[in-house]
């Protein structure tokens, strides 16, 4: 399933139904922000090491709720000012950091998870990076696809196929790091050159050879940052649920680890169900009114994935225990968003998906033109996940999706 981009029919990308509406309206939000000089103020150069979370969103005064190069440990502090956190989660300010590409056109594939629009929104920087190329007269041409759910076979046919085609780079957001890696290793012993990017890394540790990941490096302290603020929120007691998502995603599982490390911490703390609902917001929605019934104590439920917050969510507000259970999960989904303006959930961690786009595509470039990890880019592109709360949620949503309800 795939929608050829009007006016340029040599890049295909996928675009969900419920996707293109907010692909379309960031697209026109950005537009609007470039006309009004109104885009965020921050530098979007990059060390030669890695990314200095700091130096690309300016100065945080609660730095340690972005995840990205952490200073210390799990810090819950609530900002003081309202949107102060919204504002540097993510950089749309990006430019292409200065490496001379040695081609004048590129071939890549990219293949996540499943149709959902937390990877569309990794396509708008994807796409503005492939703009920025072609201005200075280079031309990339890209697919980006992913099954209606997420299965580890489907993407290993599609990278199997994608290597039988004219490709430079193959890049894979990883379903499963124990069924996709001999694949990718197999890819790789042919001559192929495969990146993985997003979310999910196949990593070196666990016997993949990818050449180099552009993404989240740091799921695991996410979810224990994020159980960290629920622990401190109820008073360090209570029964708690983890709803973890897809089983063998890397990113769900690590943050599902860093969540039960946390609450194994603490001795009137403990985790009582859980959930992997493979990203469904009905499955996590069922999981949870599920929970709540066999559980009337239940004091709050950790969200590892996107869907999961808005599922359990509805499942709480259902059941008409706003107030006695404490919900934390990932990403800037706009029902989620409103939920935690709200007061239904009480943290989100936010991605930057836009900078996770633009750099796969930089990263793409160099591996293509047969640069290795080192000074040319990193083996681990580290992107930034900023922890918001109520007092974020409108500015989030004004960013996001321009709403000011």
């Amino acid at each position: 399933m795939s929608e050829r981009i009007p006016g340029n029919t040599s890049k295909r990308r996928k675009i969900t139904n419920q996707g293109k509406k907010q692909y379309r309206f960031l697209i026109y939000f950005l537009f609007v922000m470039a006309v009004c000089g109104c885009c965020f103020g921050v530098s979007g150069c990059k060390k030669a090491d890695g990314k200095d979370s700091e130096s690309l969103r300016g100065e945080n005064p609660d730095s340690s709720s972005q995840t990205g190069h952490k200073e210390d440990g799990n810090s819950t502090k609530e900002d003081d000012a309202s949107g102060m956190k919204a504002a540097h989660a993510v950089n749309f300010d990006q430019e292409l950091d200065g490496y001379q590409p040695l081609k004048k056109k590129y071939n890549f594939y990219f293949t996540y998870k499943l149709i959902h629009p937390w990877w569309d929104a990794v396509a708008i920087g994807i796409e503005d990076a492939a703009k920025q190329y072609e201005q200075e007269g280079i031309i990339i041409n890209y697919e980006y696809l992913a099954p209606e759910e997420v299965s580890a076979q489907d993407q290993i046919q599609r990278i199997t196929d994608a290597a039988k085609r004219d490709f430079d780079v193959i890049g894979v957001d990883v379903a499963d790091a124990a069924a996709v890696t001999p694949a990718i290793n197999r890819l790789l012993e042919n001559g192929q050159k495969v990146m993985t990017f997003s979310s999910s890394d196949a990593s070196k540790e666990d016997g993949c050879n990818r050449i180099a990941y552009v993404g989240n490096t740091h799921n695991y302290e996410d979810g224990a940052d994020l159980t960290e603020a629920l622990c401190k929120k109820l008073g360090f007691k209570g029964k708690i649920a983890v709803l973890v998502g897809t089983k063998g995603a890397p990113c769900h599982e690590e943050r599902a680890e860093g969540a039960r490390d946390v609450i194994a911490k603490y001795r009137d703390m403990e985790i009582v169900e859980t959930g992997y609902d493979e990203d469904s917001v009905e499955k996590s929605y069922q999981y949870a009114k599920e929970f709540l019934a066999r559980h009337k104590d239940l004091a709050g439920i950790v969200c590892c994935n996107m869907n999961n917050p808005v599922g359990a969510a509805r499942a709480v507000i259902e059941a008409g225990r706003e107030d006695g259970t404490v919900i934390v999960g990932m990403d800037h989904d706009r029902e989620a968003l409103r939920y935690l303006r709200d007061g239904v959930i009480y943290a989100l961690g936010v991605q930057d998906c836009y900078s996770i786009g633009f750099d796969t595509v930089q990263v793409a470039v160099k591996i293509a033109d047969g640069c290795v990890p080192g000074k040319a880019y990193p083996e681990k592109t580290e992107e930034i996940t900023t922890i918001i709360y109520k007092n974020d949620a409108a500015a989030m949503l004004q960013t996001l999706y321009g709403l000011l309800d």
